[in-house]
């Protein structure tokens, strides 16, 4: 008889119809108010990768593409107080998912195809632009990087598009009474997942009053096997080491040079680094705190230190809220139905739940709790 796994008690939680989140009032309370607050930070986030990708084409000094279009004194003013959404940690899981590749977009942005419609666009787009046409020559993977990493500011703000909805859908559920438990935020996540499955994704500028395809429907990218999962993958899993907690020095060996053994992602990391300056992650706990629900305040200001580490105990419910959604992903995902009684689903479920298990061994699961 094989020795069962060592988190063989989440399989059997999963199995039977509940989440890796223990089901409990003040989980449910943290978890939603906090996907409130997400949902709020995506919304902007969104908005603002979808504008630089559309209307920041190949704009190499980009100045003002936190502004979404509209620049006033006013609101230059606050940028420069950093008074507002703190757009960069949008770009640095755009950066990530772009390093980590993976799925059809990664696949689909190496491809013929893609080169042909970027080398169309480039010329429509600098054909009076001598300086960086020169460029381009001396550096011909110059341009073409550019339009790799927009494609990916276009599709990251494209998926958090829809996540956005369903978070703040979740909120006025549970505000109406018909979200009660974990279990009922995980089937909820799980059913925008699959609605949105196989929305189609494509990628186009506008040009001197023309569109111009980067990305057409024709290549078939669509929003969950394209998107989400190397999402998932690639923010969930991988990550990237944080400066100043680890040593880059390869003699150190610190940092795998296998990218797929990486384990930095937000279900790995530590919630006090963290809450600490220079930390990417840091920037969405500070874009959040401006949107906790009243309930979600109440429940920090009673606990322990009060607000003086709000960032700290935002990450721990945001780390709770994540295993929800990785539990909406791995329903979402699995071959059959994990109440299945046939013999061979079984076995085969089993193998699939016990991936990803592994994956989680040295993640933060066992600390939620």
């Amino acid at each position: 008889m094989s020795k069962p796994h060592p988190l063989e008690p989440f399989i059997k939680r999963l199995k039977s119809g509940q989440a890796l989140l223990p089901d409990s009032k003040n989980n449910l309370m943290e978890v939603v108010g906090i996907l409130k607050s997400y949902g709020v930070v995506l919304d902007a986030y969104y908005q603002n990768l979808i504008y630089i990708s559309e209307h920041q084409f190949l704009v190499l000094f980009p100045f003002f593409k936190y502004f979404n279009g509209k620049v006033t004194a006013a609101k230059l003013g606050k940028h420069l107080w950093h008074d507002r959404i703190n757009y960069e940690y949008a770009e640095y899981c755009m950066k990530t998912m772009l390093w980590h590749g993976g799925g059809g977009l990664d696949r689909y942005l190496d491809s013929d195809e893609f080169k042909q419609n970027c080398q169309k666009i480039t010329n429509i787009k600098l054909k009076n632009n001598l300086p960086i046409k020169l460029i381009n020559q001396i550096f011909p993977e110059f341009l073409l990087e550019q339009i790799r990493m927009l494609s990916y500011y276009s599709g990251l703000g494209q998926f958090w598009r829809v996540m956005a909805e369903i978070f703040l859908t979740l909120s006025d559920k549970y505000d109406c009474g018909e979200i009660q438990s974990i279990p009922d935020v995980v089937e909820h996540i799980k059913n925008g997942l699959v609605r949105a499955a196989n929305n189609p994704f494509s990628y186009s500028v506008d040009i001197d009053g023309n569109s111009y395809d980067i990305i057409p429907r024709s290549a078939g990218l669509t929003f969950l096997s394209d998107l989400a999962i190397p999402y998932v993958e690639a923010i969930f899993f991988r990550g990237t080491p944080f400066f100043g907690t680890v040593s880059f020095n390869a003699q150190a060996h610190l940092i795998s040079p296998d990218q797929s053994r990486f384990n930095y992602g937000a279900l790995y990391a530590d919630p006090l680094p963290v809450g600490g300056a220079g930390i990417p992650p840091t920037l969405l706990m500070q874009d959040m705190r401006h949107f906790l629900p009243n309930y979600l305040e109440e429940i920090y200001s009673d606990r322990t230190r009060g607000n003086y580490d709000l960032r700290v105990k935002i990450c721990e419910s945001f780390q709770k809220s994540m295993f929800c959604v990785t539990t909406a992903t791995i329903l979402g995902l699995a071959p059959f139905p994990l109440d299945s009684e046939e013999p061979e689903q079984i076995l085969k479920n089993q193998v699939y739940l016990e991936g990803w298990m592994n994956r989680f061994e040295d993640s933060r699961l066992l600390s939620v709790q």
